[in-house]
Formats: C-alpha cells, sequence, structure tokens
C-alpha cells in the first residue's frame, strides 16, 4: 500500500510538472509568435518607408539608371564602394562606413605608435585598421549573397506556380516576400513596394538587380523585361531558370569543396607571420623590437603578403 502511494504521488507530481511545462511553453510560444508578428510588420513599414523615400527624393530616371552602373567597363571607386554597402543588406550608409573606417585607422594608429613609438609602422597599421570595417561589411555580403542564391531556386518556382494561377509578376513578387525569409523576402518585397508606390516595373526590378548583384538576378530582371516588351510564357521560364541556378548552386558547392585545401592553405600562409610577431613581442619583447629598426623589411613583408594573397585568390576562385 506504502508503494503503490509513493507511485500515485510520483504520477501525480510528474503530470503537474508537465502540465506546468506545457502551459509554460504555450505562453511563451504565443509571445514568440507576436513578437515575431510585430517584428515582420515593423519590417514591411520600414520597407514602405525606405521605398516612398526613393520615390521622394530621386527622379525617376535617376532610379532607373542605377541599374545601369554594373554595365559599365570600368566602374568608379566610390562605385564600388556604394555597391558594398547596398549588396550587404546592412542598415548603415556608405558615408557611415567611410567614417567608420577613419575611426578605427585612427584607434589602430594611436594604438600602434602607444607600443612602438615608430610611424613607418603606424604607417602600415592605420591602412590595416580602416579595412577591418569593410572586411567585416564584405563578409556579411558574401554571406548574404550565398543565401540569397540558395533561396532563388524556390522563390522562382513559387513564381512559376503564381503566374500560372492566373497572377501578375507583382503579385508573384509580393507572394516571395510573404512566403519567403530574409534576405529574398526584404528584396522582392521592397521590390514590390516600389511598383505599388507608383514606380514603373522596368527601373524597380533593375534596382533590384543592382542591390542584389547576382548574376542569376540579372538574367531574371532581363527575362521579365523582354517578355513585357515580346510576350511569351514566363512562368516555363521561371522553371527552367530555377533548374539552371540549382545546377549552378551544385557546381559551386563541389568547387568549394575542391578547392578548400588551397583555401585553408592561404589562411594559415597569410596568418602565420603576424601572428609569429605578435607571439615574439609578448614572449621576447627586445628581440622583436629589432625588426622594427627596419622598416624596409615590414614593408617588404606587407608588400609580399598583399601580392600572395591576391594570386592565390586568383588560383582557387573563378567564374563560370
Amino acid at each position: 500500500m506504502e508503494y503503490l502511494v509513493i507511485g500515485l504521488a510520483f504520477g501525480a507530481g510528474f503530470l503537474l510538472i508537465f502540465g506546468v511545462n506545457l502551459l509554460t511553453a504555450d505562453f511563451f510560444q504565443a509571445h514568440r509568435q507576436r513578437v515575431r508578428h510585430r517584428i515582420e510588420e515593423e519590417m514591411r513599414l520600414r520597407q514602405k518607408e525606405k521605398a516612398r523615400g526613393s520615390m521622394e527624393y530621386k527622379k525617376l530616371y535617376e532610379l532607373a539608371a542605377e541599374g545601369l552602373v554594373e554595365l559599365r567597363a570600368n566602374p568608379t571607386l566610390k562605385d564600388r564602394f556604394v555597391k558594398l554597402v547596398d549588396e550587404s543588406g546592412m542598415l548603415l550608409q556608405p558615408m557611415h562606413l567611410a567614417f567608420l573606417a577613419a575611426g578605427f585607422a585612427a584607434a589602430v594608429g594611436l594604438a600602434v605608435w602607444w607600443f612602438t613609438r615608430s610611424w613607418v609602422v603606424v604607417a602600415i597599421a592605420a591602412p590595416v585598421g580602416a579595412t577591418l570595417p569593410m572586411l567585416y561589411v564584405s563578409i556579411v555580403r558574401g554571406r548574404r549573397m550565398e543565401k540569397l542564391l540558395s533561396q532563388l531556386p524556390d522563390a522562382f518556382d513559387l513564381m512559376s506556380r503564381t503566374m500560372k494561377a492566373g497572377q501578375t509578376i507583382s503579385q508573384a513578387l509580393q507572394a516571395v516576400a510573404d512566403e519567403f525569409a530574409a534576405p529574398i523576402a526584404d528584396e522582392f518585397g521592397y521590390c514590390y513596394d516600389q511598383q505599388n508606390l507608383g514606380l514603373s516595373p522596368e527601373a524597380s526590378l533593375r534596382d533590384l538587380a543592382r542591390r542584389t548583384g547576382l548574376l542569376e538576378i540579372k538574367i531574371f530582371v532581363l527575362a521579365v523585361m523582354v517578355h513585357r516588351q515580346t510576350g511569351g510564357n514566363l512562368s516555363t521560364l521561371l522553371e527552367k531558370l530555377a533548374t539552371v541556378i540549382r545546377e549552378r548552386y551544385r557546381i559551386r558547392g563541389a568547387i568549394k569543396a575542391l578547392t578548400a585545401e588551397g583555401r585553408l592553405q592561404m589562411i594559415i600562409l597569410l596568418a602565420l607571420p603576424p601572428v609569429m610577431l605578435l607571439a615574439m613581442l609578448v614572449l621576447n619583447r627586445s628581440y622583436a623590437m629589432v625588426l622594427f629598426e627596419y622598416p624596409a623589411l615590414l614593408i617588404g613583408m606587407f608588400t609580399s603578403m598583399a601580392i600572395g594573397a591576391m594570386w592565390m585568390q586568383k588560383i582557387i576562385s573563378f567564374d563560370f
């Protein structure tokens, strides 16, 4: 009888804890859903405000001409800088990134001057510090474009099915914005908001191609513009484009797997000299400081590393 009472008490306690856990999980799940809906609504409002701002502060022909920057044979350094910020998808203006790079250059230069008291080393370290924010933005841009590329085939399939159901290309863009996650939902939703606010489809699609910078989206934009002028079965074209992008993505993954060893060797070879120099400064500072008496060696080292990095990057990365 005693064991029965203990068993019933244990079972009652277990059921009580289990029920409380279910209620708590349901409460937090509902709270997360409400927060997610608020965030999505806020992002949509921001996109609409951004699209409305582009309509207010830029003329129509200027927005349409922005898509032609990619077609320049030799884009300027300013164009490349703006393109880097736009393709990163960060809530950051090019001018803000420039000020941030200048701040990092000043901070790194002052820190190096405090430890070395050498203007030559400062002149080498300050540009390196200036590249750190741009390097971070470049990494964010690469990850965003990789995720965007992985979402494109399914997005084009959805657009194809939407258009087969009798919807327009604008409604297909809105379907992608509603059903997919960022970043493709943000980009296609922004394109839809631009059209909804009165921008022509050609200008909004050109702006989409400019912001993303992906060859696949440029092909999509070109196909849509040709279709609007000459007609044709756009849904079938989107299906074939989705198949081509999947195959290209598979080949890209195979190339990354085959060049993984070379990329790892490049990272190790480029990181080894600075790491060893920092280790010597910590372990035997007086011995390492002798190197700073010969600035030509430091300049030659960084120059050789830069040339080697560009050379190895050229070997392991290629387009197709």
